[in-house]
Formats: structure tokens, C-alpha cells, sequence
């Protein structure tokens, strides 16, 4: 089978092949580092260039998404850093009180641009150029992000060309694994079922049963790992085939391990608050072999799911195979039911707990179902653009959180000057001669001040086309034209 694959594809097959020698991240990122050295000692960037094969190194991470965003922080903090101490550096130099200044103003900036962990990195680079002072400063400062560029640009280089990793494997091992320890725990409740019974075997069982979920979390980080190696990589369609199948088979696996959770609960009630000389009669014989055989149906399809997730088989084989088991603990539910069927009347607890039981059984056949079921749509790894715009809207917000009564000032007082100069406009029309405007208020004498409705009053006259004139414009200016109406 692998030759006829790599007869078919043979660069697909020497990536994959090649993809698990152990050692090949140390080999990327020696590689990295010597490349940034050379790059910078021929480009002259500064008389030891160290800073650059430095930062290839710490850039090389296990995907290129993580070695892209390693990088891009990097820069991001060493600008910030360079950016605060260049200029008190050629100003005040190093001393006790320019120190604290440079290091306080580099963790507030650091916060605001939200580097994370390289929030430190801002006031060592700042540092470091605070400690050149003098004319040397811009230099020292120009040199290190020059070397920061170039080890950024060498590490992601080196490990987008060769061979950009694909965990696709190791999350479907994650995913099988989970699955087969879930199948591994209900074979081992059904053992201890068929043997005797009591109240400490089911406290047991319990505690067990709740430790399940820390494996989910495993997986969880396994298949995170590899929906980020998709991203900027090349060999990402292995992931984007594989994705849809492990992330519908992780997520329902997480519910089975609540279901077995409860399960085991409702085992537990009702030995539990059963007096202790009744404990082991909790349930018949009869029914407690039903449930053991029910719970070895459903381990045996948590094995086919396993198949699934790792892809050791074909699909169609390893979804029939679980279509099966589950129609067999359909069956074997239905001889369970029967079993612990109980009248209520007679016993409300007993029918309770029973329908509890027998709703966990029924409920896990459901999610076991749903974690072979084909994809409805495909997988596409998230834009590269989401971050930063989610940035951007967090900055845009606390600006506006911050300086609302600055907007809001300069909004009122661009209000109040265009009110004045439309009020002074409309008054200049309306009363075009300042002497007619010296009579009109003479005429008022001692008449309350008119307002700003007066004048538009006042100027509406005035505006009016003449309907005199056949061609609607405005007829020729009248002595007295546009004076206030006299109170006669």
C-alpha cells in the first residue's frame, strides 16, 4: 500500500515520510539560526549581529501559524521598546529616574497592544537602547530591529520550506485514544457488574468515571494543534479532509464521557439509598448482566469509532461496524427495560432511578451514533485577518471609552458656531443696510428684542420671489425694501 502511494505521489509520500524523522525541528532551527547570522554580518546591521540568530531561534515553533505570530509580536514589541527609549536616550542617557520612566512607559504600552508574554520584551529592548545613549542610540536602535526583521523573516522561511508539519496523526490518535479508554472503562463496569455488587465498588466506579473529562481536554489541544498547522502551510488539505471527521467525533465523545458520568450516578443512587444489608440487591442478577451486556455493545462501537478518528480502516467498513453494535444494544436495552420495569406506585425511587438508567443508556447510543456521522460542510482554516481586526476594534473602543467628552465637546461647539454664523447670515440678508436697521430700532424703542424666529420672519419677504415677475426672479429692490413691517 505505501508503494503504490508513493508510486502515485512520491513528493506527498517523501513529506510524510520525512515529516517523522525525529529531529527535524533541531534541524530547522540550527539552520534558522545560521542563516540570520550570515544574512545579518553580510547586510552589516551591527559589529556582533547575535540579536538575530537569536530571535530565529525563539521564532521556530511547531506550525508556521505559530511561527508567523511568534514573529510578528516579536517585532511588534521591539518597535514599541525602541520607540520609547530613542528619544529620552539621546536626551537624559541612562539614570535611575529615565530608567523607571522607560520601563513604566514600556509595560503600559506593552498591555495596550496586548503582546502577551512579549509584553516584557518591549522594556528590554528599550533598555538596551537606553543603555547606548548619546548619538549612538538611533544606531544601536536601528540595528536591533533590523536584526529583529531579518531573524523573524529567516525562521519563517526556514520552516515554511521545509517540511511544514501536518498533526493531523496525532490528533486522530488523540481522538482514538479517548475513544478506546471510554470502551476500556464500560468493559470493566460490565465485569464488575456480572461479579458482586456494593456500595463501595459503585462509589468506585464513580470517582473513575469522573476523570474521564481530563483526556477530553488532551485531545482538544492535540486537534487545536492541528487545525493551526493548516494555516499558511501547504501540506494544509490533509488537514482540512481530516478536520470536519475529528472534530464531530472529539465533540461527541465529550458528551458520552458526561453520559458515562451519569451513568455511573445513577448506578450509584441506587445503592447508594438502599439500607447497607440491601446494597448488593440493588439489581437483580438478571438485571445487572443486561446491563453488562449493554455496556459491552457500547464499548465494542466505541472501538469503531476509534477506527474512525484514526482512519486505521476504511471509513464506510469501521461506520457499519458501529451501525451494528448500536442496533445490538438497542436490542439488549430493550431486554434492560424490561427487567427493571417497576410500578411506581409501589416503588417511585426504584422507577425513578431506573428510567434515570435507562435514559443514559439510550442517550449514549444517540452520541456514539453522532460521532461517526459524516460532515455536512467542509473545514477552512480561519482568516489570518480576524485577529488583527478584533485588535483594531478593541483599540477603536477604548478611545472612545476614554475621550467621550472631548468628542462630545467639539461635537456641541461646531453646533454652536454653525448656529451663530446661520443666525448672523440670515440677519445680514434680511437687513442689508445698517442705517435701516439703526431706524428700525428706534422705532421699537423700548419693544422687547425680537429672536432668531423674528429674523427669519423678517427675511422671509425678502427671499420671496416676485410675483410680478414672469420669470419668477426676484423684482428690483424698492427704497425701504427689506425694513420691518410698521405697526400700522
Amino acid at each position: 500500500m505505501r508503494l503504490l502511494t508513493f508510486a502515485r505521489r512520491p513528493w506527498d509520500a517523501a513529506l510524510v515520510r520525512w515529516g517523522r524523522v525525529p529531529g527535524i525541528r533541531t534541524a530547522k532551527v540550527t539552520l534558522a539560526a545560521v542563516l540570520a547570522y550570515v544574512a545579518a554580518d553580510s547586510l552589516n546591521t551591527t559589529p556582533s549581529p547575535i540579536l538575530a540568530p537569536l530571535t530565529a531561534i525563539l521564532v521556530v515553533q511547531v506550525t508556521v501559524f505559530q511561527t508567523v505570530t511568534e514573529g510578528f509580536q516579536r517585532v511588534l514589541s521591539v518597535l514599541a521598546g525602541v520607540m520609547v527609549s530613542v528619544g529620552l536616550a539621546a536626551i537624559a542617557g541612562l539614570s535611575w529616574w529615565s530608567l523607571g520612566l522607560v520601563v513604566a512607559a514600556s509595560l503600559v504600552l506593552g498591555q495596550l497592544l496586548r503582546l502577551g508574554p512579549h509584553t516584557l520584551e518591549v522594556p528590554i529592548s528599550a533598555m538596551l537602547v537606553l543603555a547606548v545613549g548619546g548619538g549612538a542610540a538611533p544606531q544601536a536602535a536601528t540595528g536591533r530591529v533590523y536584526e529583529t526583521l531579518i531573524g523573524t523573516a529567516t525562521g519563517i522561511a526556514v520552516n515554511l520550506a521545509i517540511v511544514p508539519p501536518v498533526h493531523v496523526e496525532s490528533a486522530g490518535s488523540a481522538v482514538a485514544g479517548l475513544a478506546t479508554r471510554l470502551g476500556d472503562f464500560l468493559r470493566s463496569l460490565a465485569t464488575q457488574l456480572r461479579a458482586e455488587w456494593s456500595r463501595q465498588a459503585a462509589q468506585d466506579w464513580l470517582t473513575a468515571a469522573r476523570g474521564l473529562s481530563v483526556t477530553v481536554l488532551e485531545a482538544d489541544h492535540s486537534l487545536l494543534r492541528a487545525e493551526q498547522s493548516a494555516v499558511l502551510n501547504p501540506r494544509g488539505g490533509e488537514v482540512r479532509m481530516a478536520q470536519p471527521r475529528l472534530r464531530t467525533a472529539l465533540t461527541a465523545i465529550e458528551y458520552c464521557t458526561i453520559v458515562v458520568r451519569t451513568l455511573s450516578r445513577e448506578i450509584f443512587d441506587r445503592t447508594f439509598y438502599l439500607p447497607p444489608e440491601l446494597e448488593a440487591e440493588a439489581y437483580s442478577a438478571a438485571a445487572r448482566v443486561a446491563l453488562a451486556d449493554a455496556l459491552d455493545a457500547a464499548a465494542k462501537a466505541f472501538d469503531g469509532v476509534a477506527d474512525v478518528a484514526s482512519g486505521a480502516e476504511p471509513l464506510d467498513a469501521a461506520r457499519a461496524r458501529v451501525a451494528a453494535q448500536l442496533a445490538e444494544l438497542h436490542q439488549r436495552r430493550e431486554l434492560l427495560g424490561r427487567l427493571l420495569l417497576v410500578d411506581p406506585r409501589a416503588d417511585a425511587a426504584a422507577w425513578q432511578q431506573h428510567g434515570a438508567l435507562l435514559t443514559a443508556v439510550d442517550r449514549l447510543r444517540v452520541e456514539i451514533e453522532a460521532a461517526v456521522r459524516p460532515a455536512g460542510q467542509p473545514w477552512r482554516p480561519p482568516p489570518l485577518a480576524t485577529r488583527p481586526r478584533r485588535a483594531a476594534r478593541r483599540v477603536v473602543g477604548a478611545a472612545g471609552q476614554t475621550l467621550p467628552r472631548v468628542t462630545d465637546r467639539s461635537r456641541q461647539a461646531v453646533r454652536r458656531m454653525m448656529t451663530t454664523a446661520a443666525g448672523a447670515a440670515a440677519e445680514n440678508l434680511a437687513i442689508p443696510d445698517p442705517r435701516a436697521a439703526r431706524s428700525r430700532r428706534r422705532e421699537a424703542g423700548a419693544e422687547p428684542s425680537v429672536g432668531r424666529a423674528g429674523v427669519q420672519d423678517a427675511a422671509s419677504p425678502a427671499t420671496e420671489p416676485d410675483a410680478a415677475s414672469p420669470t419668477g426672479q426676484p423684482g428690483p429692490a424698492e427704497p425701504g425694501a427689506g425694513r420691518w413691517p410698521s405697526s400700522e
